[in-house]
């Protein structure tokens, strides 16, 4: 079975990349490059922690790159003709979408078998970036999960693949957060593709 990543170049996507590629080969990995620039400040120290803590618990026992994992390529959108038309190419029977822009037509119809998309939250109340934070804004802590579902044109509104809680416990604090949710996403992918595998 043909899997290809779409992701960014970041700590808890590597630990992702690595876990994946422990029990399934990686056909290729995008990199998407580009990122949301808003014209206020969004910057909070606790983020800091949070890589900290990543590259402490996440990447404790991995010292490799992208590039062990896979073919790896870089493109500012993973939407851009380039991306495209390398897709067409590697003729994917699954992509893998973790953590990039909303995708275009051309991109999630490539996949022969699914095109899967991991949410942090509940894409029914919770769509777009950030989605953890929003529901601990509003003090729906029941809402504090990990989706994940096929892509569709619209934004997070595919059909639901499979879903769970994140573990916290009284002692969890918020630079924690993205860790658990990461290691939900592998677990989820890990569960999705194993039954894809199966039907392949």
């Amino acid at each position: 079975m043909d899997i290809v990543l779409l992701t960014t170049n970041t700590t808890h996507h590597l630990y992702y990349a690595w876990k994946l590629s422990e029990c399934f080969d990686l056909q290729a990995i995008f990199l998407e490059t580009q990122s949301p620039t808003p014209n206020f400040e969004t910057e909070h120290p606790f983020e800091e922690e949070r890589v900290s803590y990543e590259q402490d618990v996440l990447l404790a026992n991995f010292s490799g790159s992208f590039a062990t994992l896979g073919d790896t390529r870089e493109f500012v959108s993973v939407n851009e003709l380039e991306s495209v038309t390398a897709l067409r190419v590697l003729a994917p029977d699954v992509i893998l979408v973790f953590g990039v822009g909303k995708l275009a037509k051309p991109v999630f119809q490539m996949a022969s078998l699914a095109c899967l998309n991991l949410h942090g939250g509940n894409p029914e109340r919770y769509r777009g970036l950030d989605s953890h934070l929003w529901a601990i804004y509003h003090q729906d802590f029941d809402e504090l999960v990990t989706s994940l579902h096929h892509i569709d044109a619209q934004l997070d509104t595919g059909d639901m693949v499979f879903q769970t809680h994140l573990k916290l416990n009284q002692d969890s604090r918020l630079h924690e957060l993205r860790t658990l949710n990461t290691q939900a996403c592998v677990n989820l992918s890990l569960l999705a593709l194993t039954s894809l595998n199966d039907i392949g």
